[in-house]
């Protein structure tokens, strides 16, 4: 058995940061789903929340290394 985590930088900040590819929270950009660092997704909960507007959930094991059955491979 094999673990994976994902480095990539952050849509929003850019700084380099380690994630599970399957809980992580993104975005979608042209089709395609962009990872957001824990600190800009608190921070942006932040600025949802005063708007009134659904704040996104940040799974436990976000940031952790995840079961590398768990993650859909592409064929």
């Amino acid at each position: 058995m094999a673990f994976v985590t994902l480095t990539s930088a952050c849509f929003l900040c850019r700084k380099l940061f380690s994630y599970n590819p399957v809980r992580v929270p993104s975005v979608m950009v042209r089709d395609q789903r962009e990872p957001l660092c824990r600190r800009c997704v608190e921070w942006a909960n932040r600025a949802r929340a005063a708007k009134g507007l659904p704040t996104w959930t940040i799974h436990p094991d976000s940031y952790e290394a995840v079961d590398e059955r768990e993650v859909p491979w592409p064929e």
